[in-house]
């Protein structure tokens, strides 16, 4: 593993919530010169406990402060670059903060940034509400410029410490330089809707799935029989459930294969934390912030209710499950398990391996690979070819 994946050696809590920061490089919200910067700092603080939050939040604070003085001298794209990365960086600051007010003010200053960015650089992108029970869950539609009638579109649902401001770039860009467009939707227990509105996780993802069907079928732009749900990390088995229980989407994707057994894997994790709370990518407290309960016994046991081992036999779309061999965050293994099981006669597993790239958790350590292939199938199975 080379020395930029694994920024912290031994500690990889925080290198992999470097990675994931570095891995938006190619998508120009964060800057491998200010990571660097923030990392070497940090190299020599990873015994303070406030530390991975004190410099990311402090370059946060530099590029907004920056991003201020550009809006106000009238460089509104200058201005959306550093809104972009500020936006970033304090998502990042906030990943080890435990839940209350400190980490709130946090998710906050990080989705307002990340919006102002996202207006500011892309015109071809709009702020929306996808209604769900009585409420609503915040989303990002980015349209494929230049198409004319309705055109497919991908709905997209984030991972267990990933948020809309980020699928909305790593897939939405490309989706849409393919004439696709995408929804990139914070369902509960993600994004905005944890952080901002108390939505917690919940095990039968296909009531938000069908909420996000319904609201962009009845967009005139789009063609509601070319409508595909994909998920990525976590939210890969969020897909796969929305697959088995919504025959109205045209196929599904999941980008990193979870899970077969949510319950079985927490409890490796709670394992492992105890013998070593460096040696997982999730802090102690982030699983039950995500399942709503301040105990972690609780969440585990609340875990049991997210499988595909049940439910993996009714996929029976076109499915993708996109995985890298050498993942140490969800082990290949759950990827082969829920394929096998998967009823679809037209599923496919593409492992990336270490001659390929892309080997990392969701091709963290080269994504375009697996978007491009990603995307490549989404067109080939909706022109037939599949």
């Amino acid at each position: 593993m080379g020395r930029w994946i694994e920024e912290f050696p031994g500690n990889m809590t925080w290198s992999n919530a470097t990675l994931i920061c570095k891995g938006m490089a190619p998508y120009g919200c964060v800057a491998m010169g200010e990571i660097d910067e923030v990392c070497e700092r940090l190299r020599e603080r990873q015994s303070e406990p406030d530390a991975f939050r004190e410099e990311w939040e402090r370059m946060a604070m530099r590029l907004e402060q920056r991003a201020d003085a550009a809006e106000a001298a009238g460089h509104r794209m200058t201005a959306g670059n550093f809104y972009l990365r500020a936006g970033m960086y304090y998502f990042t600051a906030e990943r080890f903060v435990e839940p209350g007010e400190q980490k709130r003010e946090l998710g906050r200053r990080s989705l307002d940034c990340q919006g102002k960015g996202l207006l500011r650089r892309y015109p071809n992108i709009e702020r929306v509400e996808v209604p769900y029970e009585g409420g609503s869950l915040p989303a990002w539609f980015m349209k494929a410029p230049g198409v004319t009638g309705p055109a497919p579109t991908v709905v997209v649902f984030d991972g267990m410490d990933n948020c809309k401001e980020m699928s909305v770039l790593f897939n939405g860009l490309e989706f849409a330089a393919r004439g696709f467009h995408t929804l990139a939707i914070d369902g509960p227990g993600q994004g905005e809707s944890l952080r901002l509105r108390d939505l917690a996780a919940r095990h039968d993802y296909e009531v938000p799935g069908r909420a996000a069907y319904d609201w962009v079928a009845a967009r005139p732009d789009v063609d509601r029989s070319k409508v595909v749900v994909m998920g990525y990390s976590f939210g890969g088995y969020y897909a796969g459930r929305v697959a088995a229980f919504d025959q109205r989407y045209a196929a599904g994707v999941a980008f990193g294969a979870l899970h077969w057994d949510l319950h079985a894997w927490q409890l490796e994790i709670k394992r492992r934390q105890d013998a070593d709370p460096k040696s997982t990518p999730q802090s102690a407290f982030h699983f039950r912030w995500v399942m709503g309960t301040d105990a972690l016994d609780a969440a585990i046991e609340k875990a049991r209710g997210f499988s595909l081992a049940e439910v993996a036999k009714d996929i029976t779309m076109p499915f993708l499950i996109v995985h890298g061999e050498k993942d140490k965050v969800v082990p290949v293994a759950s990827a082969h398990k829920v394929f096998e099981a998967i009823g679809s006669t037209r599923k496919h597993l593409k492992v990336f391996t270490e001659d390929e790239g892309g080997t990392y958790h969701v091709q963290l350590d080269n994504r375009q690979l697996g978007v491009d292939y990603i995307a490549d199938w989404i067109a080939d199975t909706l022109a037939g070819k599949r």
